[in-house]
């Protein structure tokens, strides 16, 4: 989507104090939460690469200002499948992800042989070194090509159940010995998705977790009681809740009756209106973060492509998903704004005001998962805080994506 530039934004001449990027000035409504709850009111924003001042005013200038996107479960986008790209086309995907207003997000990598996944994270690594340099150089007031943040790896198995596995290889493996041994050995692996039904997995959670890996439970058969297990050994997110899980039983609840009882583990849902229906985004207890979970089909003409390195020969874009020839789901071709519009229509037709929509959807798509893993610095608008920002005009339309207060041409 291309952004629509607006008049709004003011350049302020670099203050001495320190060298850093310019010095810019947005005025708008700022709507983000904050350690005192929500902020929603008018006013100028100030920042270099980090949030400088707030400043509350009234003005007529009806723009939106929000944080920066941060997703979870990217698997491709663009025409640029993760699981093949090289470094230099993790970068060019970081920055059309921008280019859509996120600013932050996870290369995911799904089921694979050992080997292909450590070659994979060789890469990321190699583009997340090339990202660190650019970062540096800007501080130093060089010009430079932002794109969104690569925060690491998010590894979709291969620990999960080989009856809810969807599109995944059969190449299940248990998380015990070498295989876990060389998984947890990985430069940039953040966020495993596995099944804690599965021998040895609630040791592997407590192993991952002690060395920072966030674990999320998902492509799972387990029980109600081996979910809740898994909560209290570690596990901190479920991923695409209700999908590659048994559905809620009054009798069994499972995975997603867990999912709904406990506040300790966040629900990762798709708003796309396919993967989940929109009624439930905003089910009582759910306690959500938006991801995308796009495929390279996204953002493109939807022609048929393989996907995950190759694993998938073919997919296509049909009706509003990424699809293999009969049909199944193998992703969503969604992109964060696109969750925003569509869960706005939902809940504003419901009585939400749109000030109350993005302040929930900031959370679900900033906030939250910036507290999933672990990041202190982005995902809210507040002064030191990492300047990741979109403005939006009053019909969501992007008008322009700074991310760590440079803005995108």
């Amino acid at each position: 989507m291309p952004i629509k530039k607006g008049p709004t934004l003011r350049l302020v001449r670099s203050a001495p104090r320190r060298k850093r990027v310019a010095i810019h000035q947005l005025s708008g409504l700022i709507l983000s939460r904050t350690r005192f709850g929500g902020v929603v009111h008018h006013g100028d924003l100030t920042f270099d690469d980090r949030v400088v001042r707030l400043k509350k005013h009234q003005n007529s200038i009806d723009d939106y200002i929000i944080p920066g996107f941060i997703d979870l479960q990217v698997n491709g986008a663009c025409g640029i499948d993760v699981m093949s790209a090289t470094a230099g086309e993790l970068l060019e995907l970081a920055h059309c992800l921008a280019h859509e207003g996120t600013t932050g997000w996870l290369p995911t990598v799904i089921t694979s042989p050992l080997e292909t996944i450590e070659r994979i994270d060789a890469v990321i690594a190699e583009a997340m070194a090339v990202q660190a340099e650019t970062d540096r150089v800007a501080q130093n007031g060089s010009a430079s090509l932002p794109g969104a943040t690569i925060l690491g790896m998010h590894l979709e198995g291969p620990f999960i159940s080989p009856e809810r596995r969807g599109v995944h290889p059969p190449l299940n493996l248990l998380p015990l010995g070498d295989a876990l041994d060389r998984v947890s050995r990985l430069k940039t692996l953040k966020l495993i998705t596995l099944a804690p039904e599965l021998d040895g997995a609630i040791e592997a959670i407590r192993v991952l977790t002690a060395r920072g890996v966030v674990v999320s439970i998902g492509h799972s058969d387990a029980t109600y009681e081996q979910t809740l297990a898994a909560i209290e050994a570690g596990a901190r997110m479920f991923t695409h809740l209700f999908n590659a899980m048994p559905p809620l039983h009054h009798r069994a609840p499972g995975v997603v009756g867990a999912a709904l009882s406990t506040s300790t583990a966040r629900a990762a849902v798709i708003p796309d209106g396919v993967h989940l229906h929109p009624a439930l985004l905003n089910t009582p207890n759910l306690n959500p973060v938006v991801t995308s979970d796009r495929v390279a089909l996204a953002s493109t003409d939807g022609a048929p492509r393989p996907l995950f390195g190759g694993l998938i020969q073919e997919a296509r874009t049909e009706n509003g998903a990424a699809r293999l020839p009969d049909g199944t789901l193998a992703g969503s071709v969604i992109t964060m704004l696109d969750g925003l519009h569509l869960t706005a229509t939902r809940l504003v037709s419901n009585g939400w005001s749109l000030n109350g929509v993005l302040l929930e959807y900031g959370e679900m798509a900033a906030f939250g998962p910036a507290g999933i893993l672990g990041l202190t610095d982005r995902g809210r608008i507040e002064s030191g805080w990492r300047a990741d920002l979109i403005l939006l005009d009053r019909d969501l339309n992007l008008k322009a994506v700074f991310v760590g207060g440079r803005e995108l041409d």
